[in-house]
């Protein structure tokens, strides 16, 4: 009789170092392709493109793109497309800029500064957000209009919808409290950062801890206590390191000059500070842990995915595939009102162009991500690491002087590889 081994008898066959931490080998492919891209332009631009200014920069330039390809995962797991996000874009901002500069004012007779203008402004966008996308969403499901046709025409109405609002003019400056939600206007400092840090990084221990309770919990095999540290120690290194990097980047000194000259301050000689992490991560965070506990947690994420990997079966289960589209539908427009605000308070106004060709990077981000043009698979961090890939490579060809039609030219051939290669991944593990 064989020697019994320690997990009860059975030899399991020798695993690799990353296969007993059982990381996505996607997600590991993505990870690896972001620091290949990264070293490379660092490179190419001497040592500019990983600076903290650069990186801060990149990192709110890529917010309102990665919040939209998280809903674009849920729209891609369930067989459609939304071509219109781009433009729902548009005209959510024409509308929360329009409310801030004109409608508020005239209906409350408040003005620019009062409390009330931006989460007035802010309501109107989501409502809007909503309401397009919930009918858009109506017309998919319940007419049976094909999404592609749908938000195809949605690309062209709501883009034209929003030059209509506006008169064809640019609309700002908005107000002051608005504009924090757009990246450089609104950081959290470096304490508030450091704390937000450790506690991300207390968050991510807990959850690494909590899931291995459940796994012993239902009697499911778990990772070796050394694979769980490992996975903990560099969750907490990226965090803090990403912090840090913020942290370091300093607000200029005629800033900081104003800022106490406001205060009746002298600036003391010497005195610097950091940025800090932006409000606008913050809220792409939030929206992240929240689509994620959609999609995992809630009854609403197994509809999607049940929907996405079998529509007739899931129909037949009982799942209102018709109304869960328009929810589907919706939420996307929820999200693309919550990336209006991000995008116009970080240029500080409203702006015709706002938005254009979005649809086409969303999709990229959700592609280059993982998600399956197919259906029935997608992650929300996948999509959010695509987006950053796909910033990157613009940010770092305009540093190297690349000019746009040629940046256009790789960021289309990147999502077409980054296709040929989940075609190429799915008949190699038998998912295709």
């Amino acid at each position: 009789m064989a020697d019994a081994s320690a997990d009860g008898g059975r030899t399991a066959p020798k695993k690799t170092f990353f296969q007993t931490l059982e990381l996505d080998t996607r997600l590991l492919g993505m990870v690896g392709a972001f620091i290949v891209v990264c070293v490379m332009f660092n490179i190419l631009t001497d040592g500019r493109f990983l600076t903290p200014r650069n990186i801060f920069n990149l990192t709110i330039q890529t917010v309102s793109v990665a919040i939209m390809a998280t809903g674009m995962v849920f729209v891609i797991v369930t067989r459609h497309i939304d071509l219109s996000v781009g433009s729902l874009l548009a005209t959510c901002s024409a509308m929360m800029a329009m409310s801030q500069t004109v409608w508020l004012p005239q209906a409350l007779s408040i003005d620019l500064g009062s409390p009330l203008i931006a989460p007035l402004a802010i309501i109107v966008g989501l409502i809007t957000g909503a309401v397009i996308g919930g009918f858009q969403g109506y017309l998919v499901g319940y007419l049976a209009i094909p999404s592609f046709i749908v938000t195809l025409g949605g690309l062209l109405v709501w883009r034209n919808v929003a030059w209509y609002l506006t008169s064809g003019q640019t609309i700002g400056p908005l107000d002051e409290a608005f504009q924090l939600l757009g990246g450089i206007a609104g950081t959290l400092g470096v304490t508030g950062s450091w704390i937000v840090g450790l506690i991300a990084v207390a968050f991510a221990c807990f959850a690494i801890w909590n899931a291995r309770r459940g796994r012993i919990a239902h009697d499911f095999p778990v990772k070796p206590v050394w694979a769980e540290i490992a996975i903990a120690v560099v969750a907490a290194i990226v965090i803090l390191g990403f912090v840090g990097t913020l942290n370091a980047y300093d607000v200029p000194s005629r800033v900081l000059e104003r800022q106490f000259e406001d205060a009746g301050q002298t600036l003391p000689e010497g005195y610097t500070q950091g940025y800090g992490v932006p409000y606008s991560v913050l809220l792409l965070i939030a929206i992240a842990i929240a689509m994620t506990m959609i999609a995992r947690k809630t009854r609403l994420g197994r509809y999607i995915f049940a929907t996405g990997g079998n529509p007739d079966a899931a129909e037949l289960s009982g799942i209102n595939t018709k109304l869960l589209t328009v929810k589907v539908f919706a939420l996307m427009g929820v999200l693309c009102a919550l990336a209006a605000t991000v995008a116009s308070a970080r240029l500080s106004f409203h702006s015709n162009d706002i938005g254009t060709l979005d649809e086409l990077r969303v999709i990229a981000a959700a592609v280059i991500g993982g998600t399956a043009l197919a259906g029935g698979l997608g992650t929300i961090y996948g999509a959010i690491l695509g987006a950053l890939i796909m910033q990157s490579l613009q940010s770092g060809m305009a540093m190297v002087g690349v000019d746009a039609p040629f940046q256009n030219i790789v960021v289309g051939a990147v999502l077409v590889l980054a296709v040929l290669v989940d075609i190429i991944y799915r008949k190699k593990t038998g998912d295709a």
